[in-house]
């Protein structure tokens, strides 16, 4: 592969002007140079930026999501099943008629318009919830008071949690809000956690049995974020990645080494996260990497070092080696990348992700 073909993802910036030099350099008119920049700013009005504005947008719709719950859990239980069902579709259909407006209007308002749409998808569990108490029908058992559905791993709650995915899927079809992945994400979490009694058919399940669910629905979440990675223009994987990361590496550190060579393997697995980072380029995976990284080597140091004088030395000493590695691998990034576009077979330069 030559150096040109392995520049072909690189991101680069580029202004109105910068272009208009391209095309002359090449020989293209001005007024190509202008339809190209046209064509190429088109969706870029729908692209998200991180500023105040947008951080205002995102903290408002979470606290709007937040009351509904903590609203109608704390103060509302009282009423019947049917009440809180009607409540919540009423909720739900005037945030999704203001979203579907805003989404509709205009570039400006699309991330609003996507956030209210969000709103109304988020208040789903809440309705089958109230559908639930009303009909006294439950998937498995009576979870209990709907508060508890953030805090207690219960098989009652399945339903609630596949109804809500299969909703934020179905709006994604027509309003392409990478935010929506998040809710997906969160219930794919939350399922991970509640098909533990499922399963096992119990629920008196041992903590071991937990963590193996946790650990193997993690690795299925971070499987389907891959793939959406690939088929997707926009970054609707990234709450994917982060929830099925958290999965995964939380049940893989949490199921406890016996032995020096089980926790090597755990060594190993962090270090693979690491390189995944790079593939997939996606940072998150080297956070958990590296988190996984530093709990073994203060393991070592423990071992190496048993006096009570050597180890905060030993810890002090791979806390700056972390860091260290962090600041190279940030300066020699692109230059990583660019080895491994290099040195990667075809095959698997095929199917890794583009960059964004």
């Amino acid at each position: 592969m030559s150096d040109q073909d392995s520049s072909d993802n690189r991101v680069i910036r580029l202004d109105r002007h910068k272009l208009v030099e391209a095309a002359a350099k090449v020989g293209a008119a001005p007024d190509v140079a202008g339809r190209m920049w046209q064509e190429l700013t088109r969706d870029a009005a729908y692209e998200r930026r991180f500023d105040m504005v947008h951080v205002l947008y995102y903290m408002g719709a979470l606290i709007a999501i937040g009351a509904m719950g903590w609203w109608l859990g704390l103060r509302w239980e009282d009423l019947s099943g049917g009440t809180i069902a009607l409540i919540a579709a009423a909720y739900a259909a005037f945030y999704a008629s203001v979203g579907t407006y805003l989404w509709r209007k205009g570039p400006e308002t699309k991330t609003p318009g996507g956030l209210w749409i969000s709103m109304a998808v988020a208040i789903t569990p809440l309705f089958v919830y109230g559908l639930h108490r009303h009909f006294d029908l439950w998937a498995f058992d009576d979870p209990g008071k709907y508060r508890d559905f953030f805090r207690w791993i219960r098989g009652g709650w399945f339903a609630m949690e596949v109804a809500t995915i299969a909703v934020a899927a179905l709006v994604l079809t027509r309003v392409r809000f990478p935010f929506l992945t998040a809710i997906i994400g969160l219930m794919l979490w939350y399922l991970s956690m509640d098909l533990t009694p499922i399963i096992f058919d119990t629920k008196e399940f041992a903590w071991h049995e937990r963590r193996l669910v946790s650990l193997v629905f993690g690795l299925a979440i971070i499987t389907v974020a891959y793939l959406v990675d690939l088929r997707t223009r926009n970054d609707f994987a990234f709450w994917l990645y982060l929830f099925g990361a958290m999965s995964f590496w939380g049940g893989l550190s949490l199921l406890g080494s016996q032995s020096e060579l089980s926790r090597f393997g755990y060594f190993l697995i962090n270090l693979a996260l690491i390189f995944a980072s790079v593939y997939l380029r996606r940072r998150i995976f080297v956070v958990f990497g590296a988190l996984g990284v530093t709990w073994y080597l203060g393991h070592l140091s423990v071992k190496i070092f048993p006096d009570e004088t050597l180890f905060p030395i030993a810890l002090t000493v791979i806390g700056a080696f972390v860091v260290l590695l962090g600041i190279w691998l940030q300066r020699r990034r692109a230059a990583i990348e660019s080895w491994l576009e290099r040195s990667m077979p075809a095959s698997l330069l095929a199917i890794r992700p583009k960059a964004r």
